[in-house]
């Protein structure tokens, strides 16, 4: 693990041999409790009803904070006034409770831009290469979770159920736990857990691990992110793990580790195909690729998606297919994200002159092989994108699930079905089975892969399309949500 700095490990020390309470009484069951949400950001609606029309995970929070008359707390997005840092914005739409806090720009520094996005996001994603440890950002991620846990102690009544997301907020539960908060306390992370072998690089790696197992139950997307997990705790931790039921025993505390695939709002997303917005982007895109079919990629800006790596591909394709110019045209939309982070500025830079060099190499005077468009779209206009193209390419190199995977099924016509080609990687594959598996890594698989997807007939593709579809219709963000709670709610 390497040499600790002495200041920090003494806090975190400090911090866990504080008394805790270690039989952690069950919330009142008669009804649902109360459902408290914390996460890093909140989903704040801008008027009543607004709320009803987000999509995904918050708009399956809403419904069950709705359900549940509950709290949805968390950081602003905004920096900090002067001796505002401990103000709680407070507002109440359509049933649910949301509320805020500011962070100083020292705070979004150390905890967000430093150790959440420049540490913990880039090794969960397998990239050594990129995680960055630094004392001061760890501190930051320890002080805002501490800050977290302050403000929202008060506003936890003693039968709620409290549900913690992400990476940014691992110690969260350990810090209310200290502050002698009793009740269910559950926690997802939707990004990957790392091989053991790789987590171990993180300075202070027990000591995240420790935090965790303050939760009553602990949730991964799938199977092989919990399997990393169980095994960390069972040959680094030295914990009891059964690893049949994922209960892990620690210290006198015990943990249920599970995992629960989230998926789409598939109500909601099937909705959206019957808007003008949707008709108009997908005769929009089918108008503009001059009888050519489109295959397309959406993604966030971010090196764990693969894109450079996906370009490599598609112009490994049109070396050995030239002709293909005229029959196909790959879409990439990529919407910015961190660009305050160097590594991210560093791939839209790799992106764009990747595109450029092969449009360059490629292009006729009135067709280009690539669009590259920097920016993002309503769910409606990418459902008429996604119901337009004949290919989707989602190639993460690592992906805790990966929604847009399952959108694109979603959004296909039943008669006449694209081809969906995934990488084996993405969390999703796990379950999308019938896709064009691919190793993102590799530009042969990629340009094999595409061949294989212009070259496939109606009946396989409708073969694939029905197998999936089940899926993502049946694997939806709803029963998920209620999949957690259920286990949450449980007695200890």
């Amino acid at each position: 693990m390497g040499e600790l700095p002495p200041d920090l490990l003494a806090s975190w020390y400090n911090q866990l041999c504080r008394p805790v309470e270690q039989t952690l009484e069950p919330s009142s069951l008669s009804g649902d409790p109360r459902l408290i949400v914390i996460s890093n950001r909140v989903a704040v609606p801008k008027a009543r009803g607004a709320a009803g029309a987000q999509g995904g995970l918050a708009g399956a929070l809403h419904a069950a904070l709705k359900d549940r008359k509950g709290l949805w707390f968390g950081w602003s997005g905004q920096e900090s006034e002067s001796g505002r840092t401990g103000h709680i914005d407070t507002q109440t739409n359509d049933g649910v409770t949301t509320a805020t806090i500011d962070l100083s720009q020292r705070d979004i520094d150390e905890y967000y831009t430093g150790y959440a996005n420049s540490t913990l996001w880039p090794l969960f994603h397998y990239r050594l290469d990129l995680a960055e440890y630094e004392r001061e950002t760890g501190k930051g991620y320890e002080r805002v979770n501490e800050r977290f846990a302050e403000l929202s102690a008060p506003l936890i009544e003693p039968d709620d159920v409290v549900w913690i997301h992400d990476y940014h907020l691992i110690p969260l539960g350990e810090r209310l736990r200290s502050r002698g908060i009793k009740n269910r306390i559950g926690f997802f992370l939707h990004i990957p857990w790392p091989p053991t072998r790789l987590f171990v690089s993180l300075p202070y790696h027990e000591r995240l691990v420790r935090t965790l197992l303050y939760y009553d139950v602990v949730g991964f997307q799938t199977q092989e992110w919990l399997d990393s997990f169980l095994h960390y705790c069972e040959n680094e931790l030295r914990a009891e793990v059964d690893e049949t039921t994922g209960q892990v025993s620690f210290e006198g505390r015990t943990t249920f580790a599970r995992a629960y695939p989230i998926g789409i709002d598939w109500d909601q997303f099937s909705k959206l195909g019957q808007t003008g917005q949707a008709r108009q982007a997908q005769q929009r895109l089918m108008s503009s690729t001059r009888r050519r079919l489109a295959m397309i990629g959406v993604d966030r800006l971010d090196y764990s998606k693969g894109i450079p790596e996906r370009i490599d591909g598609i112009g490994r394709f049109f070396d050995r297919n030239p002709e293909s110019i005229k029959d196909l045209v790959f879409i990439q939309i990529a919407p910015p994200s961190r660009e305050d982070v160097e590594s991210y500025q560093a791939i839209r830079e790799e992106l764009e002159r990747k595109c450029g060099q092969i449009n360059g190499a490629r292009s006729e005077v009135d067709l280009v092989p690539i669009r590259y468009v920097n920016r993002g779209y309503s769910h409606a206009e990418l459902f008429g994108f996604f119901r337009g193209s004949k290919i989707g390419l989602v190639t993460p190199l690592r992906d805790g699930m990966n929604l847009v995977a399952k959108e694109y099924v979603a959004a296909q016509d039943p008669e006449d079905p694209g081809v969906l080609i995934l990488s084996r990687f993405a969390g999703a594959a796990a379950q999308l089975q019938d896709a064009v598996l691919v190793n993102p890594h590799s530009p042969d698989d990629i340009a094999h892969a595409i061949k294989t997807a212009l070259d496939m007939s109606l009946a396989e593709r409708k073969r694939r399309y029905e197998q999936m579809v089940v899926t993502v219709r049946d694997d939806n963000v709803q029963n998920w949500t209620a999949d957690f709670l259920r286990d949450l709610s449980q007695p200890a």
